[in-house]
């Protein structure tokens, strides 16, 4: 299919039943579709329409989507500041971050616990603890209690209750 063509293929995906484009579906990606739902098939019947058209992701942006799916259980919202008497320090995390659920890289988190200061370092991919470097915060307060927690919990950069995203 070439460029010319889209708009108006586009355009008559609007206009099918379900049915067709169910069969249209099977038609483009060769399998049927365990959706019945009219938009989902529209939207991504409209991709692969226009990914054969067009040409599909470029190899930076399909690295990126790597990335991206590696580091999937980074927050996506600004957390709340933690409540005032607290023993959990944090450090304000700047509008516009795209990894807004935690503060920069360089950045230390600090908790007492048990009586023992214990602080953590952010960085660009991780945390290091005590020389060592760890994938999630959940892996730092595990490593630190011996016992599961989340670490959003465990730093004071979520509260119980909350559910971080």
């Amino acid at each position: 299919m070439n460029q010319s063509n889209i708009h108006p293929e586009l355009a008559r995906l609007r206009t099918m039943c379900v049915a067709d484009l169910r069969q249209k579906y099977l038609d483009l990606f060769g399998e049927p579709s365990r959706s019945g739902n009219r938009d989902f098939l529209c939207k991504r019947m409209a991709w692969r329409i226009q990914s054969l058209a067009e040409g599909s992701l470029s190899e930076r942006a399909r690295q990126r989507a790597m990335e991206l799916a590696r580091d999937a259980d980074i927050r996506t919202t600004v957390p709340r500041l933690p409540k005032a008497g607290t023993t959990h320090a944090t450090v304000p995390v700047p509008p516009g971050s795209s990894r807004n659920r935690l503060p920069m890289p360089g950045a230390v988190l600090t908790r007492v616990y048990r009586g023992r200061t214990v602080a953590v370092t952010v960085l660009p991919k991780g945390f290091e603890f005590d020389g060592q470097i760890y994938r999630s915060l959940s892996a730092v307060a595990k490593i630190i209690t011996g016992a599961h927690w989340n670490g959003y919990l465990f730093f004071g950069l979520a509260q119980a209750g909350e559910m971080p995203a």
